[in-house]
């Protein structure tokens, strides 16, 4: 059978497998076995003071959740319910999270959300020093769970996959390392690990963040990009960790180090993100690394049809619920008038006398009376003050905007006192506002 591009093939991959391995108790008995270790202690500097205070998993998004919060609910609808999650920079609003929105697991059916800190257990003198280094700090922990798979992570995207397709595919293949990937414009795939497979779907290159990423053939401004997701089976993952350990040049990076060097000796195959409800369909699945990325995957959500539908009672994404009363619109005069039009609005937010236009409202936000928000995304606990007008911005947690305030309406005014991304979005912290940070 051939194939256009590498993507088609995947694709028919998923469509076509073999009927053994697509047996549901056949996939529920994979996903059981699996290890999911979700990597959660990066830094994401390039959201910039959005991490001043936290990990970027830990960074809010959708109105109500937490970027970690897709990666772990993927997990539990998946089947897979025994998950650590790494963690080391700046993790306390993470932790919290994850204590107070992950704890229902049952441990005494084997299921649980283990909290993995860096802590020093292989090298008394070293953190986590790469992606691979982090795992490898856990062996001991790994080998006494004794899963058959191990599932890595990035706990970072927004996204919906389903992994039980993964793992079959995995096994049908009679894959070592199988690896997440995407369809991404060439000109963004500097970014990413990006792939080159054969007719079979086996991976054949691979190099992390080049800096002149490799087309797709026949698709000339296409790359196929990984998603950070990797299946090992769990004795292989064990023996690859502990020669890379021993390898000073190598760092101990899964993109850079592990994938390159597995795929010339060893069986390493690409599986496409594929939706969850239908596999003829791509997945849906952002990078919100960038300030610009991150405001753009908010508002799309306000769409009347978004790609990532938040209202799926069939894969829905867990979190924390917060214990807020309901969302509140008041005042309805010509001058005065409290309402909000193509927008989210959390609960806790009250819009006193304001206009909210196709934007997101986090919870326990107040706009005051002659306000206006546009096109903007607005984090929990803030005030807006009367006769505001804020548009094409971010507003991390916590600010409290002055009266008569204006954002996103003169960029150059706005470059004096915050930061101002490269697509103009202007992004508002409690510590540009000479305001005490807030615990995050």
């Amino acid at each position: 059978m051939k194939f256009d591009n590498a993507t088609a093939y995947l694709a028919s991959a998923v469509e076509e497998p073999v009927q053994t391995h697509s047996d549901p108790r056949f996939v529920s008995r994979l996903t059981k076995s699996t290890l999911a270790l979700v990597m959660a202690g990066g830094r994401g500097s390039r959201l910039g003071p959005m991490t001043q205070w936290r990990a970027k998993p830990a960074v809010p998004i959708a109105g109500k959740f937490r970027i970690i919060d897709f990666s772990l609910s993927n997990c539990i609808n998946s089947g897979i319910r025994r998950i650590g999650v790494l963690t080391q920079y700046k993790s306390h609003s993470l932790i919290q999270h994850l204590q107070k929105a992950w704890s229902f697991l049952g441990g005494e059916f084997g299921e649980f959300v283990e909290l993995l800190p860096a802590q020093q257990r292989i090298d008394e003198n070293s953190w986590y020093m790469g992606t691979a280094d982090a795992v490898y700090q856990n062996l001991d922990i790994i080998r006494a769970h004794e899963p058959s798979h191990v599932l890595i992570l990035a706990g970072d995207h927004v996204y919906k996959m389903d992994y039980g397709r993964m793992l079959a595919h995995h096994v049908e293949k009679g894959a070592q390392i199988s690896v997440g990937c995407v369809e991404v414009p060439l000109d963004e795939a500097t970014g990413f690990g990006v792939m080159a497979v054969d007719g079979e779907g086996r991976v054949v290159k691979f190099a992390e963040k080049p800096k002149h990423p490799e087309p797709m053939p026949g698709r000339p401004d296409t790359a196929l990009a990984s998603m950070g997701i990797y299946i090992f089976d769990a004795s292989y993952l064990l023996d690859l960790l502990t020669r890379d350990a021993g390898m000073s040049m190598s760092s101990h990076d899964f993109g850079h180090d592990i994938i390159p060097q597995a795929i010339k000796n060893n069986r390493v195959y690409a599986y496409a993100l594929r939706d969850v409800h239908d596999v003829n369909r791509a997945g849906y699945w952002r990078d919100v690394g960038t300030i610009d990325a991150y405001w753009k995957a908010n508002l799309e959500l306000v769409d009347v049809v978004p790609e990532l539908n938040l209202y799926d009672e069939e894969w829905p994404i867990w979190t924390y619920q917060q214990q807020t009363p309901p969302a509140k619109f008041v005042f309805d005069s010509p001058h005065q008038r409290g309402c909000a039009v193509n927008s989210m609005v959390s609960g806790g937010a009250i819009v006193s006398g304001a206009e909210v236009r196709h934007s997101v409202l986090f919870s326990n936000v107040t706009i005051e009376r002659g306000s206006l928000i546009e096109d903007s995304v607005v984090l929990p606990r803030v005030k807006v003050g009367p006769g505001c007008t804020i548009r094409r911005a971010v507003i991390d947690e916590g600010c409290v905007i002055p009266e008569g305030s204006q954002i996103g309406v003169d960029l150059d005014e706005d470059h004096k006192h915050f930061h101002v991304s490269a697509g103009g979005v202007v992004l508002v912290t409690t510590e540009m506002l000479g305001q005490p940070p807030m615990v995050r």
